[in-house]
């Protein structure tokens, strides 16, 4: 099932400003060229508590699964603060 582009939107919409920039700059920039796998594993990092988002994408750690530390390391290198 696929998640609509304005959901998503409102979704990486999270209330701090370091954390829309990285999550709505990878919607904006790589989400809709990325294949349905990583797709799908964005959709997931954003059930994830900000708190955590925080520490995923500005503290360099790493989610406990390991699928998603290259999405991570994606969304901090093509996103910009």
């Amino acid at each position: 099932m696929e998640i609509k582009l304005a959901k998503l939107n409102w979704q990486c919409r999270r209330g701090t400003k370091e954390l829309d920039r990285l999550l709505l700059g990878y919607l904006h920039t790589s989400y809709a060229t990325a294949n349905a796998s990583e797709q799908q594993l964005f959709q997931q990092l954003l059930n994830y508590e900000d708190t955590e988002l925080l520490n995923f994408l500005l503290a360099e750690k790493y989610p406990k699964e390991p699928q998603f530390t290259y999405l991570v390391k994606k969304i901090r290198s093509t996103s910009v603060i």
